[in-house]
């Protein structure tokens, strides 16, 4: 796999969907960070963008709408050590009628780098019968806003190539 650089600046266009300074427990035996917990921070970030979309807890509540993960791939870009504050950035790929595609970008401050990156396919759920179901009106408007707002951009996204809505 080809090694990949992101600016930051760049990377900082797109929307803030979480931030933390790591502790002292996320520790592993190699002395920074251990991989559970960029799963852990990178869940965080998307449940920030299915805000952004309006795929809230009221909407789930209410719609008995949700979303499942269906496919991941991190890439392990810089180390992350304890007491190093993150911020992840997101920029949304694509959509099918019932599924998106999505990138989220993890930036150390202490660094000033891009540490790892998390490609991911979700779904639309209908939380009543657990299946997949087509996204609504209230969820598609924002989610295309934010599509249509990522391919304006002038650098393309880093991913893996196989995933697709």
């Amino acid at each position: 796999m080809p090694k990949i650089h992101l600016d930051i600046d760049l990377v900082r266009q797109l929307p803030t969907t979480h931030t933390a300074t790591i502790p002292g427990d996320y520790l592993d035996d190699m002395g920074h960070m251990n991989v559970m917990w960029y799963t852990h921070l990178f869940s965080m970030a998307m449940g920030g963008m299915l805000q952004l979309i309006g795929l809230t807890p009221e909407h789930v509540e209410q719609r008995h709408g949700g979303s499942f993960a269906l496919e991941s791939h991190i890439r392990y870009l810089s180390e992350v050590r304890v007491g190093h504050s993150i911020e992840v950035h997101t920029r949304l790929l694509g959509r099918s009628s019932n599924r998106y595609h999505v990138l989220h970008a993890m930036i150390n401050d202490h660094k000033q780098d891009v540490a790892a990156t998390f490609e991911a396919i979700g779904a639309y759920i209908d939380m009543r019968s657990r299946r997949m179901a087509a996204f609504p009106l209230e969820i598609t408007q924002p989610l295309d806003r934010l599509i249509a707002e990522h391919q304006q951009l002038d650098w393309p996204a880093p991913v893996c190539g196989i995933m697709r809505p």
